[in-house]
């Protein structure tokens, strides 16, 4: 594979003809938004036109609100009318020439990149490690692989053709079928009083706005000389969107908080318990091994049945009574076995339904894999519990100490686990060093070594993939990586060299030194150690260091309140479609309109809801150039 720029964007594994300036368009990456779509796709629109398109969203949502709320419709008005009208002042000024001329190349080049793709038989997709990098392959050849992941996997069976049976409308009718048999077992269980009118309505699927998921596939790179495959199916409008929503607001928190002594919540959680048990419990030694395990089939752990019951044995071991939140556990498992048989999608000419598992893009799925993972779990935390050993888990990555014997012994052990759970497969790291959620974790004789740990095969200063607003997603992931180098970085000169690595890194993908620095004395400037980033005093360092730990637990209490908040339907999402202007002029003073108009409301005051106004912008490159299936709708 030929790896080109400086940013190192773009992966080509096939023969093309793009010329210098399409790979350097490509080579911005899939995050890259081009420039005016919405005004140079509204040539002969007026600019007020244009504005009310960019503001049509905020207007529909605000206007669902109000009516969801019985918001008086005079002051609803009123207020609506205020936002419009700080829109329209702040927004109304036209596209600058030069970036209408650089939206109109910019546009021409696109065409000209998808006339290429189509005419040499080639495949643009974005990479599966979720970085901004984009992989150009031969189509038939990614397609082969494809169908040879489909054949080969147990977790999917064919169901029918989709475009051959009865002049291509059968799909159409067994799906149709299908919803009803999914509303007709809804229906029964509210006659048998299992679910209430209010829940029924609520999970009850309406066919005329389903749409059939697709499956698709992203490029696994991080093999050397190897491309896999990863799968993906889409999940929202599906006929099992509301029920699969529904069962992971009722499971998860419930969930969270019992797996919660074994879990790992973010990098930073692992390396803070990892520190308190080596510093504070003072349990690693010499002789101390560490092993890391990734599953590798997190999302197809068993066949439904197995799930289900897994979750009801579960439900039974750790509820007080026979109900979570006035739902049996019985209903629960009856609610999860129509969402666990009815999840289905397509791919080419054929519609399939998964035998194991359910869709890696649905929240429920993680809840469910976690439960499963738990019990599995258990049989390591036995051998180790009474030892002093220290044991975590974040989705499919486990780390644990093992003071037990010697490497051999512990391989022994894991293969007596994996003897008798087949259902689990994993692969396993064990020595004195070994990589774990990106950290590298080493006892050198007794003591801790940690820092970040760079995959070799990866692409190196390489931002991450993000939707949206670019700018803003790469600041907050620019602190994050600061954070998660502190954590990380158990010396300074480690420290030191991973900022000044997180530093070209922007540098290398166009941010300006002023982005760069803004960041960075951000972060040295909120402990007030603003003189850290040119000391190399290590007792200074480990303070800050562990003032960051106790920062990371403060931002988890507030990140429980939030998703508080969104379990409880009070955390409201607005946007609007953005391409220049004041945004965060118009965000204030869209934030003290509402805190002004809603100071005193039951339910949309400040201490009530919480309110995140954010900006889309049209499509990305991943979006205009990968030439993925849409959704189907049932006729």
């Amino acid at each position: 594979m030929k790896r080109i720029g400086f940013s190192l964007s773009l992966m080509i594994d096939a023969i093309h003809r793009f010329s210098d300036k399409e790979l350097q368009l490509l080579n911005r990456g899939p995050t890259y938004v081009p420039t005016g779509q919405i005004s140079i796709s509204s040539s002969g629109q007026s600019n007020d036109d244009i504005i009310k398109k960019k503001y049509a969203p905020l207007k529909h949502q605000l206007s669902y609100l109000f009516s969801k709320y019985h918001i008086n419709i005079a002051l609803s008005m009123e207020i609506q009318l205020k936002i419009s009208d700080q829109f329209t002042e702040l927004f109304s000024v036209p596209i600058p020439s030069n970036l209408q001329q650089r939206a109109l190349y910019e546009k021409h080049l696109l065409q000209s990149i998808r006339y290429s793709l189509n005419e040499n038989n080639l495949i643009l997709r974005r990479t599966a490690d979720n970085m901004n990098t984009f992989y150009l392959g031969n189509l038939h050849e990614f397609e082969t692989k494809a169908y040879d992941y489909l054949s080969k996997s147990d977790a999917y069976k064919v169901l029918l053709n989709k475009d051959t049976d009865n002049g291509g409308q059968q799909w159409q009718i067994d799906l149709k079928q299908m919803v009803e048999s999914m509303n007709l077992l809804l229906e029964s269980l509210k006659n048998h009083k299992a679910v209430n009118i209010d829940l029924f309505n609520r999970l009850l699927v309406d066919a005329s706005k389903v749409k059939l998921p697709y499956l698709y596939f992203l490029p696994d790179v991080s093999k050397e000389n190897e491309i896999s495959l990863v799968p993906y199916i889409t999940s929202q409008h599906s006929a099992t969107w509301r029920i699969g929503k529904y069962l992971n607001e009722l499971l998860r928190p419930f969930v969270d908080k019992n797996l919660s002594t074994t879990t790992f919540r973010d990098e930073p959680d692992f390396m803070r318990k990892l520190n308190d048990y080596v510093y504070v419990e003072r349990h690693l030694r010499a002789t101390t091994l560490f092993c890391s395990i990734k599953i590798i089939n997190y999302y197809t752990l068993d066949i439904h049945k197995n799930m289900v019951d897994t979750v009801g044995y579960f439900l039974k071991d750790n509820l007080v009574t026979n109900k979570l939140e006035q739902v049996t556990i019985q209903t629960i498992k009856n609610l999860l076995l129509i969402f666990l048989y009815n999840n289905v999608f397509y791919y080419k000419d054929k519609i399939y339904t998964l035998m194991k598992g359910s869709s890696n893009t649905m929240p429920l799925s993680d809840t469910l894999s976690n439960i499963f993972l738990f019990t599995w779990q258990k049989k390591i935390l036995k051998e180790i519990k009474s030892k002093n050993e220290f044991f975590g888990r974040y989705k499919d990555q486990v780390f644990f100490t093992w003071n037990n014997g010697n490497e051999e012994e512990l391989d022994s052990f894991l293969q007596t686990i994996r003897d008798k759970n087949h259902n689990v497969q994993f692969q396993k790291l064990i020595g004195t060093n070994v990589p774990f959620l990106n950290a590298f974790v080493e006892n050198q004789n007794g003591e801790l070594f940690t820092r970040v740990y760079h995959h070799p095969i990866l692409s190196r200063y390489t931002l991450p993939y993000v939707v949206g607003h670019s700018k803003l997603a790469h600041g907050d992931w620019f602190r994050s990586a600061l954070i998660r180098a502190v954590c990380y970085c158990s010396s300074i000169e480690n420290f030191n060299l991973e900022r000044i690595y997180l530093e070209l890194t922007c540098l290398a993908n166009g941010y300006s030194i002023f982005f760069v620095e803004n960041n960075v004395q951000h972060f040295f400037g909120y402990f007030h150690a603003d003189t850290m980033r040119y000391l190399k005093d290590q007792t200074m360092y480990d303070k800050f260091r562990h003032d960051w730990f106790g920062y990371m637990t403060m931002q988890y209490e507030l990140s429980d309140k939030l998703q508080t908040f969104n379990d409880n339907d009070c955390l409201i999402h607005l946007n609007y479609l953005y391409e220049f202007g004041p945004k965060c002029q118009f965000n204030q003073q869209f934030h003290c309109l509402w805190l002004e108009s809603f100071n005193q409301h039951a339910n949309l005051s400040k201490d009530k809801v919480k309110v995140q106004l954010t900006t889309k912008h049209q499509h990305s490159l991943n979006s205009l150039l990968a030439r993925e299936k849409s959704t189907c709708s049932i006729q």
